[in-house]
């Protein structure tokens, strides 16, 4: 009995940690990897370094977007879901 008094405390603390850190991250990582899997030809997008463009092209991992400088391409975890979501709301 003594025991569980003891480690009573670190359990309830691992178990708050885990509900309010790693629970939240999970469900955004879930919700990023949604969009960039639902990504399309002509979709206006915004990158996590804050470009902004149209996406010409899809491969497996890369996309190649237009931009008014010209084409770039990058990986899909470089688009912000947040950001591109932003932009498609202000409309």
């Amino acid at each position: 009995m003594e025991a569980i008094q003891q480690f009573g405390p670190l359990v309830l603390i691992i178990a708050i940690f885990y509900f309010l850190m790693i629970v939240p991250q999970q469900k955004r990582q879930k919700k990023e990897k949604e969009f960039e899997s639902n990504l399309k030809v002509g979709d206006k997008i915004v990158t996590k370094s804050g470009i902004h463009g149209k996406i010409a092209e899809i491969a497996e991992t890369t996309v190649v977007i237009e931009t008014m400088a010209g084409k770039l391409k990058m990986e899909r975890s470089a688009i912000s879901s947040e950001l591109s979501q932003k932009l498609q709301n202000q409309k």
